[in-house]
């Protein structure tokens, strides 16, 4: 295990499809807070995210304003 890093437990959308190509992952932090990984570089940076940001990420999905 990294020891770099807290033991967390990462998700997938089922949406990524089963080549895991250009996947991401989730995973929670304390405080509602997130963190985000290239799933095919697990080891590699993370990105964090306060729970604010994170949900206006979700909403912004959400209302096709990446589309």
């Amino acid at each position: 295990m990294d020891q770099t890093r807290p033991n967390l437990t990462w998700r997938k959308s089922t949406l990524s499809g089963t080549n895991n190509d250009n996947c991401v992952e989730v995973a929670n932090l304390p405080g509602g807070n997130r963190a985000v990984r290239d799933s095919k570089d697990p080891k590699g940076p993370m990105l964090n995210f306060t729970h604010t940001e994170w949900r206006a990420f979700i909403t912004n999905v959400k209302n096709g304003r990446f589309d």
